[in-house]
């Protein structure tokens, strides 16, 4: 025959140590409705104009490396991190990992809100680099003289027309998207103190 413990101490350690951790606190919805919710959709948008700059960024052939490489780390890694976030609740693994939901979601969105920031001045100061075309022909009486523009300051670029273009994109989504976290920061926030 089996016996069973009969110490009351050691049934409580064991009772209490089983009960000790919180389960998962979630305040989005598992599955595909999380899609239907505000958060979800917004997630859905930072991927999608993420994606956009990250693309943009990388068409322009990178003029500046030293500032876009900055930009192009973020939104890679903001994609990659939003995705696996976002596939989490849609596949319903998240209930299954016992952690707080809310606080990791404050967390993120902060540091992605930093981050992105950061990303959007870079590309916005890349993309004022811009001085004109590469040259200005002056006409001086029977002569013509061609000046080259330099930019004031510690960066000297010269952006092309098609690469200006594609460099105001990638600050307009950089900036869209920084909105986007932003309002899912606050939303996260939002729920975390309720």
């Amino acid at each position: 025959m089996s016996e069973q413990t009969t110490d009351p101490a050691a049934a409580a350690a064991s009772t209490a140590a089983a009960t000790s951790f919180p389960g998962a606190t979630i305040s989005l919805p598992l599955g595909l409705e999380v899609l239907r919710t505000y958060s979800g959709a917004l997630i859905s948008l930072e991927i999608l104009f993420g994606a956009l700059v990250w693309i943009l960024v990388a068409s322009s052939n990178v003029p500046v490396p030293l500032l876009q490489g900055w930009v192009m780390f973020v939104s890679v890694t903001t994609f990659f991190l939003s995705s696996a976030y976002l596939t989490l609740f849609i596949t319903g693994l998240a209930d299954r990992i016992n952690i707080d939901w809310n606080v990791i979601d404050v967390l993120y969105h902060f540091v992605a809100v930093l981050f992105y920031f950061a990303a959007f001045v870079l590309e916005a100061a890349t993309t004022a680099a811009y001085g004109g075309p590469p040259f200005k022909p002056i006409v001086n009486g029977s002569q013509t003289l061609i000046c080259f523009p330099s930019s004031e300051g510690n960066i000297f670029t010269i952006l092309y027309g098609r690469q200006y273009s594609i460099n105001v994109a990638a600050t307009i989504f950089a900036f869209i998207v920084t909105l986007c976290y932003g309002c899912s920061l606050m939303m996260g926030f939002k729920r975390w103190r309720m």
